[in-house]
């Protein structure tokens, strides 16, 4: 049977419709999460849980920047027992603020955190399971004699949720997957879904409902992927799994790049209709992660086409076409080659190229025109582009051009290209498409605050549906910063790498070293390295997991203390941290991946 699609339609914005997740008391600092009500913006804070002052500091922050909950890890039961003062010190001070307990390995600490707090954040792949990276083939009766050892330790936290009115967030992290999952389902949004259907299950079994579910990666597409998987997995099981869904792209980064890849994961799904809270993680100060969220949410209009917009004429033409891509596996469009106005190939197998405008190419400095790493690769008004309406007929274009949307047309870009898409595979045509940010770059610069945000939800949302062989930025009028931005959503969205990449996570109460102090000494030696992937994670809460994902790892193992990884494999162990930048470098030279940085 075809699994019902995780929207009524690609092109129109209808945000999904949940069930209400009840956190804390409404009528006195508490929210309510789904329905009708407004996305609800959180964060998380920095701070040494047993730190209580500087937890509560951080946590007035936080608030006073607009963030309407407030997580804080609780790794022991120690630091489990110590939110009780955070809370109260908190409700002295006047601060209502729901409060959320971080938990990952220890159903001790959850069973203790749960008596202070509004919600209890729980990671199935590590609550009451295991991730040892042990390759183990399990019977379905091994399979069910574990999820039954699962229910004895989780359900305990379930009925005392109940028992005091608490809520709680289901919690798949793509980098903690347990051993038990991957052997079955392998390293796959599928094993995500699976992972947190099997939690919810047990809870419904217990009548409990109060919880929300989120599917988090580093890499957008995965997660973007998750999110749509699962809404089609909970449509499929019924309209009573309607669970709000809370949004992140998980260890993001820091500066620019953290700000695009959380664009084009939350913001693209966002223009979905898909979720209920947010948080963008950020490797800075939580505070400035707020800010971020808000744009987002503010974004959405300007993206989308809501369905109170659509005519009756539109609706008409939008009906007759269905998905371009398959939401739920990225390929990529199959085009045809053709060649720039610069000479340079587009389309068919070749690297997603970047132009620019003839403005922005009169006015980049000369490295931007012959650097082999980013540089124009081709002029807009030059290369002959076959402008197109989607919202009209058109016989097949010409094979040797390549096609963009007109700047006439009355849709949002994402919705636009989508029909486009549509239009061409409906005609067997297989031109290649660029992709523009805006089809109005004077009322976008007049009216948008972020063109950065905004840029990177319209550009980045269409490459992870596979759509686009070229882009073209005009949102933001400098043009330096215009051609910076375009490479930076492409290595972002995991579309072309040209410099170094750097998976980091935000800091939080189980970081184990300076975060940001680290990551800032590691760029200095390594951002040279094109097409490198390097972690940086503070605690092994998802450091072995997200390792899988990159080619080295750096990860806090214990306080003073790091280890480091090829791939998911660690190879060092206890090195003193003030080595471990010097041992990461000789190891990224062990392993082939060294190239000295060229002399300014």
């Amino acid at each position: 049977m075809k699994m019902p699609e995780y929207t009524i339609s690609p092109f129109i914005y209808q945000r999904r419709k949940t069930c209400e997740l009840i956190v804390g008391n409404p009528k006195d600092g508490g929210v309510i999460i789904g329905g009708d009500n407004p996305i609800v913006v959180q964060s998380m804070l920095t701070a040494d849980t047993m730190d209580t002052d500087l937890c509560v500091k951080q946590t007035l922050d936080l608030v006073k920047a607009g963030c309407q909950i407030v997580r804080i890890t609780a790794p022991t039961v120690k630091d489990a027992a110590n939110l009780k003062n955070i809370v109260e010190k908190l409700r002295l001070l006047g601060c209502k603020v729901p409060i959320v307990a971080d938990i990952h390995f220890k159903p001790e600490a959850a069973m203790e955190a749960v008596k202070w707090v509004d919600i209890i954040r729980i990671n199935p792949g590590n609550y009451a399971d295991s991730k040892k990276f042990a390759v183990k083939s399990y019977t379905d009766e091994q399979y069910r004699a574990e999820l039954e050892k699962i229910e004895s330790k989780f359900s305990p936290l379930v009925h005392t949720c109940i028992e005091l009115n608490r809520a709680m967030r289901i919690g798949v992290n793509h980098g903690s997957l347990s051993d038990r999952i991957m052997n079955r389902y392998g390293d796959t949004p599928q094993g995500m879904i699976e992972s947190a259907i099997e939690f919810a299950t047990i809870a419904r079994k217990y009548n409990y409902h109060n919880f929300k579910f989120s599917m988090k990666s580093s890499n957008p597409k995965i997660m973007i992927q998750c999110y749509r998987l699962l809404v089609s997995r909970l449509n499929a099981l019924g309209e009573d799994w309607n669970y709000p869904l809370h949004l992140g792209v998980t260890e993001a980064g820091e500066g620019e790049d953290g700000r695009i890849k959380s664009a084009i994961g939350i913001g693209s799904l966002l223009c979905d209709g898909i979720g209920d809270t947010i948080r963008v993680s950020l490797t800075e100060d939580s505070v400035y992660e707020i800010p971020v969220c808000y744009e987002l949410i503010k974004l959405i209009p300007y993206l989308t086409i809501q369905r109170h917009q659509v005519s009756s004429d539109l609706l008409e033409i939008l009906s007759d076409f269905s998905f371009p891509f398959n939401p739920y596996n990225y390929q990529r469009r199959l085009s045809a080659k053709v060649c720039s106005s610069l000479g340079i190939p587009v389309g068919e197998d070749e690297l997603i190229r970047v132009f620019v405008t003839n403005e922005q190419y009169e006015k980049l400095p000369s490295n931007y025109k012959i650097s082999s790493d980013v540089k124009a690769e081709g002029v807009y008004e030059k290369s002959d582009v076959f402008e197109l309406n989607p919202l009209t007929d058109f016989a097949k274009p010409p094979e040797n051009k390549m096609v963009a949307v007109s700047d006439d047309t009355l849709l949002p870009v994402i919705a636009a290209y989508r029909l486009l898409a549509s239009r061409l595979n409906k005609i067997g045509a297989r031109n290649p498409i660029l992709l523009k940010d805006t089809f109005n770059p004077q009322k976008t610069q007049n009216e948008i605050k972020d063109a950065l945000l905004f840029s990177s939800t319209n550009i980045g949302s269409l490459l992870c549906d596979g759509i686009g062989d070229a882009i073209l930025i005009r949102a933001e009028s400098d043009a330096e910063k215009a051609i910076k931005l375009a490479y930076n959503i492409l290595q972002s969205s995991g579309s072309r790498s040209f410099k170094t990449e750097y998976v980091a996570c935000p800091s939080c109460g189980r970081t184990l070293f300076n975060l940001q102090e680290v990551t800032a000494k590691i760029k200095s030696r390594t951002g040279h390295l094109k097409g490198v992937k390097i972690a940086i994670m503070g605690c092994i809460v998802n450091g072995p997991g997200e390792m899988a994902d990159a080619d080295f790892g750096y990860v806090g193992g214990a306080p003073g203390k790091i280890n480091l990884y090829v791939g998911k494999k660690p190879v060092r162990f206890n090195i003193p941290q003030e080595e471990a930048v010097d041992c990461l470098v000789d190891l990224i030279k062990e392993y082939g991946k060294w190239s000295e940085p060229l002399k300014q």
